[in-house]
């Protein structure tokens, strides 16, 4: 179960996102509990999902088809759970972008889709930008993130 830091995380990204996405009509973003379909009989439930304007075809009521770019706070008790098996499963899915928000090591990786696979773009720690190749211009401070989880 997320912890309140967790979710302070999470509700500052997705209005960080969603005020960028909204401004310039790029898509949607929202958080969890909303499920993502990545194959026929696989879902997750990323903490933070956006997709594109362009794929709102992709959006049903019950679930979205795919994303094009997710986010996920590392859970202390499984890391390998945040860190390996939702991002090969993230890529197998054709995922572009994928937020690896690491709270314990204070980082945020951020990852593109290489082919079948995800290849660094950054890891971004306190005192810079972590920012996105997918939303040109979409940027946070790195430390505003963490500073979150305190309220």
């Amino acid at each position: 179960m997320p912890t309140l830091s967790h979710q302070r995380i999470v509700l500052f990204l997705v209005q960080v996102l969603s005020r960028f996405v909204k401004s310039r009509r790029l898509g949607e973003a929202l958080t969890s509990p909303l499920r993502v379909q990545l194959w026929s009989g696989k879902f997750r439930e990323p903490d933070v999902v956006f997709m594109l304007a362009s794929h709102r075809d992709r959006k049903t009521e019950q679930y979205f088809i795919g994303a094009d770019l997710v986010m996920e706070v590392v859970s202390p008790k499984d890391r390998r759970h945040d860190t390996e098996t939702k991002r090969r499963e993230y890529a197998q899915a054709g995922i572009p972008e994928y937020w690896i928000v690491d709270q314990e090591r204070a980082e945020i990786l951020v990852l593109m889709l290489a082919g079948d696979r995800y290849a660094e773009h950054g890891r971004f720690t306190p005192g810079q930008q972590a920012t996105s190749v997918l939303l040109q211009g979409f940027a946070v401070d790195v430390a505003e993130v963490f500073a979150a989880a305190e309220g």
